[in-house]
């Protein structure tokens, strides 16, 4: 069985939001991670989904400590993250690194590629020398499709695809444990996609990664996640090995997801059944009542306004968050 490297338990980031102006105005909390609960093994990708804003970057920010947690734990190879400060908070950050999703924005405009690709290394390694980063970074250049010839060329000059490509070299010069892939493919174009998944899963099994990867795009996740977590409005709504979730989804809203997801062959999308959502997402800082979702199930009844479910376990690797769980999709 493989090392569990990650526990989070129960996390929640909340931030103070000022309404009803700047003088006479107070604070409300919103609730962008409210009690999060997952596992992640060494070799192993999390799928973390839902619509925007329902605090997937928010949470994948937090594991990272990129921002500040309200309440819970992030352990991370047997120390807890959120107890973590300064110089200690650094070492363990050496193992954990981010792919962003603005493949562009996420580079510096006035390093060139060499440099942004040898910055991790300068920061954690300063003994190294000239030489033997310039090799590290040639070989990761070519690790991730890239030409070492680049290496002088700013950001500018190469295309969204080559620029993520850069992002990801970043992330890997320095051989961590996880990576946490924010929306890595989303700003590109749908024939560069494809390759910069496959790029990360080649990664993936030459170095033993695991990863967190957050995505709206429910075919993508499909094609590269273990296991999936569904997120609605910062809370669980669904965490399930990926063929169990895709084949049988318990949850309406993972329902509702899987459902958009378009088939390939137009006979089969159009004889598909579709579950659609009502309404829009509402507002984190007043969320419902209960469970989150109702104002948008099709399933909700009273209890739902009431009290928020609790997970239901349907077995080993497949938990679910809702009332009604064991009722037959219409």
């Amino acid at each position: 069985m493989s090392e569990t490297l990650l526990r989070v338990r129960d996390l929640k980031v909340h931030f103070p939001v000022r309404i009803g102006g700047v003088f006479a105005g107070r604070y409300q909390m919103l609730k962008a991670v409210d009690g999060v609960s997952f596992d992640l093994k060494a070799g192993e990708t999390l799928g973390i989904v839902g619509e925007s804003g329902c605090g997937k970057s928010t949470l994948g920010r937090a594991v990272l400590r990129l921002l500040p947690t309200t309440a819970g734990h992030v352990v991370w190879l047997g120390a807890d993250m959120t107890e973590l400060d300064g110089a200690a908070l650094k070492a363990r950050r050496e193992n954990m690194q981010i792919v962003f999703q603005d493949p562009l924005a996420s580079l510096d405009p006035r390093m060139t590629a060499g440099n942004i690709i040898a910055e991790p290394l300068h920061n954690y390694h300063p003994e190294l020398g000239k030489a033997e980063i310039a090799a590290r970074v040639s070989e990761m250049m070519t690790q991730v499709g890239l030409q070492p010839s680049m290496l002088n060329r700013y950001p500018h000059e190469f295309s969204g695809g080559q620029c993520q490509r850069i992002g990801i070299a970043r992330a890997m010069i320095l051989k961590p444990k996880l990576i946490v892939c924010d929306e890595p493919v989303s700003a590109l174009d749908v024939s560069i996609r494809a390759q910069v998944v496959n790029l990360l899963m080649d990664l993936q099994k030459a170095f033993g990664l695991s990863m967190l990867f957050i995505s709206h795009d429910l075919a993508v996740v499909r094609h590269i996640s273990h296991r999936v977590l569904v997120l609605y409005l910062g809370r669980m709504m669904e965490l399930s090995g990926r063929e169990s979730l895709y084949r049988a989804p318990r949850h309406p809203y993972t329902q509702a997801l899987i459902s958009a997801v378009p088939i390939p062959d137009p006979d089969k999308e159009r004889a598909k059944p579709k579950v659609l959502l009502s309404g829009d997402l509402p507002s984190p800082l007043t969320p419902p009542s209960g469970c989150v979702f109702r104002t948008r199930c099709r399933k909700a009844t009273e209890i739902c306004a009431r009290v928020a479910p609790a997970a239901e376990l349907i077995d080993a690797d497949h938990t679910v968050w809702c009332h009604h769980w064991r009722e037959e999709s219409p």
